[in-house]
């Protein structure tokens, strides 16, 4: 009986902590929950996103680990930032800065780099790498501002800045910097803007705007003229 008792104990105890930490997480990372919810049709409801989705494990991750960091408890914030990575497929250095609002859909692969800076309300789908370029100290990995959607497998090398409300397209490769409502598609990335508008979020990725096509495109009018002239 005493057994059965301290087991009830310990049970009713484990229930309590696990109820508190979903609180905890359900205050603290409100705005990247919501922004799953609103950025990925398969998330169902909240308590789904909340318990199932890697990407969030792994920003509750980076949020402990780059406390240590900038306690310069380095080797702690690492081991947090490692255990995260097996758990959960991305890779944030601890010492990453991250807004508001960030959600990583699927994950799988995304590696984000020590001095990488990432703003409110980013997407980045799998695969994205925000990497360096080489070996120096510094500053070496790209700032992300508000609102920017990272397409699956795209490259953004370098301390480059890449403005608010753009879009980098899937596969495409960043190694300089890129304005405020572009579309970045290509390798090496090409940059077109779409006539100095807010790029829609909902991530139509077959009616990306291709500058290359838009070229061809204006060389067949200028040459339709002319024979039309001629």
């Amino acid at each position: 009986m005493t057994i059965c008792i301290l087991l009830l104990k310990i049970l009713a105890i484990l229930f309590i902590l696990f109820f508190s930490k979903i609180i905890i997480i359900s205050i603290f990372f409100y705005r990247e929950i919501q922004a799953a919810r609103a950025k990925d049709p398969a998330a169902k409801s909240f308590l789904e996103v909340l318990l199932l989705y890697q990407g969030l494990h792994a920003l509750i991750s980076h949020r402990i680990a780059h406390f240590f960091y900038k306690l310069k408890l380095f080797f702690l914030a690492r081991l947090i930032s490692q255990f995260s990575r097996h758990l959960t497929g991305i890779e944030i250095h601890p010492g990453a800065q991250i807004g508001k609002g960030l959600f990583i859909d699927h994950g799988m692969g995304v590696v984000v780099g020590e001095t990488a800076i990432i703003g409110d309300n980013v997407l980045l789908y799998q695969g994205v790498t925000l990497g360096g370029t080489g070996l120096e100290k510094g500053k070496r990995h790209p700032t992300i501002g508000n609102n920017v959607v990272i397409g699956t497998g795209a490259k953004v090398l370098g301390n480059i800045t890449v403005g608010d409300n753009s879009y980098i397209g899937a596969n495409a490769v960043v190694i300089k910097d890129v304005p405020p409502n572009s579309t970045v598609v290509g390798v090496p990335g090409r940059i077109t803007k779409q006539d100095g508008k807010k790029i829609d979020i909902s991530l139509d990725h077959i009616h990306v705007l291709d500058p290359i096509m838009q070229n061809i495109e204006e060389l067949e009018k200028r040459i339709d003229k002319m024979e039309r002239e001629g």
